[in-house]
């Protein structure tokens, strides 16, 4: 059929038509402005020991990299209803964590609050103490991770999610076998 000749009966027709040539000749469609609220943080999570000594502490520091152009709401929140930023473990019953240490924020302006709110910009640091009890098994290990916030730029909000990590541990019997790692992350006790 050429379509130089085709003829158009029906304005419903004109509409098919055209849909047709715009989906058949790869026209774009409008790309979405505002990303998923997982494609605003880059979580990686680090472990100051490779291996970990059963009965030593050691500590998990979960990095997050956060998009330019957006913050999360830090620990200490400036106000009841916004959403802090949460670490929290499935620690298995062979270890044991302490409390998360969180970083302080830094207070900003934005156009759409009154008020400055305590926020997360840029490379944050979270840090958990964890211990492998003496009942620990020995080899490899994972330690279930729930990492929750709320990312919002200078217009938008994101709605909140909470993202599962993994930090992968290897056990070992001997502390004279642990070795430290990743010690720019980790501070010197």
């Amino acid at each position: 059929m050429n379509f130089c000749r085709l003829k158009i009966r029906r304005l419903s027709d004109a509409v098919l038509v055209i849909f047709g040539l715009a989906f058949f000749s790869g026209a774009e469609r409008p790309q979405a402005q505002t990303p998923p609220p997982r494609d605003v943080v880059y979580p990686t999570v680090y472990v100051s020991s490779d291996p970990a000594a059963r009965g030593v502490p050691f500590q998990l520091a979960v990095v997050l990299k956060i998009r330019p152009g957006f913050h999360v709401n830090a620990r200490e929140k400036s106000a009841d209803y916004l959403i802090a930023t949460d670490l929290r473990a499935e620690m298995p019953a062979d270890f044991k964590a302490g409390t998360v240490v969180y970083p302080k924020g830094q207070l900003h302006t934005f156009t759409f609050s009154k008020n400055p709110l305590n926020v997360y910009e840029g490379t944050v640091i979270l840090l958990m103490p964890v211990t492998g009890l003496a009942s620990a098994p020995v080899g490899p290990r994972q330690i279930p991770l729930k990492l929750r916030y709320q990312a919002c730029s200078t217009a938008i909000c994101l709605p909140p999610v909470t993202l599962d990590l993994q930090a992968s541990i290897n056990i070992v019997a001997s502390a004279a076998a642990a070795k430290p790692a990743h010690t720019e992350l980790f501070p010197t006790p």
